[in-house]
This record gives structure tokens, sequence and C-alpha cells, in this order.
């Protein structure tokens, strides 16, 4: 057994991501390694990147013999966003995971989320008037 703690899960998606995004530029698994610091084996970054490609985080174009990554969301706030629809798209459920979820928001957070409702005219309907969410 090793002495050496596991780092969270999602960490090294993470600053892989944080790479991807720092450089605008594609990059190679060599290329995310050296930004990274070059401490993660070389093989531990492609295993990450092939699985952020998995999942739609990131997009690979061929680069001579390797693949070079761009990312597919723009941010943070995007990727979770993307998460975010991916969970609710899971569900039968669907008005039942909102309902959920919005009866959990702080204060602050559902006065953030009726006015972006109001920008994109999702509000102003009974379900206002009657102090719910849509």
């Amino acid at each position: 057994m090793t002495d050496i703690a596991r780092r969270p899960a999602g960490e090294l998606e993470a600053e892989v991501l944080a790479a991807l995004w720092a450089a605008r530029t594609p990059l190679t698994p060599p290329q995310v390694q050296q930004s990274l610091g070059g401490t993660l084996a070389r093989t531990t970054v492609a295993t990450i990147l092939a699985r952020l490609h998995d999942k739609g985080t990131v997009v690979r174009t061929r680069t001579g013999r390797a693949y070079a990554y761009t990312p597919a969301v723009e941010d943070e706030a995007a990727l979770a966003a993307r998460r975010m629809h991916t969970e609710l798209e899971k569900g039968d459920d669907r008005s039942g995971v909102l309902a959920r979820f919005v009866s959990r928001l702080s204060p602050d957070d559902e006065r953030v989320l009726r006015g972006l409702l109001a920008q994109a005219g999702g509000a102003g309907g009974p379900a206002d008037e009657a102090g719910g969410l849509r």
C-alpha cells in the first residue's frame, strides 16, 4: 500500500481543464503535462484527457500522430451548467427534480434565478404571482 493520498474525484480533471482554458489553444497530452508542472505521468494526463473526451467536455483533433485537445465548454460556470443539464435529463420526473432544486435555493440564489428568468422572458406568469418559481 502507498502513503500517497489520492486526490478527490474530479480534481485532476479540473486541473487539466484549467490548463486547457488558460492555453486558449489546442494542447497535446505532453503540453498539458508540461503546463501542469510535469509532476503527473504522461499516461495519466492522456487518460484524463480521454475521459474528458468521452464525457464530451473536451474535443480532440489529430495533430500528426497525436491528438490536441480543446475544451468544449468555455469556463467553469458552463461546465457546471452542463452537469446540471445532464443530471436533469437522467430522470423521468423533470418537474420534480426542478422543484426540489428550487426549494433548496438560498434567498439570494432565488433572487438571481428570478432575475435570469425575467431576462430570458420566463417570468411574470401565474407561478410568479403565487410566489413560486416556474
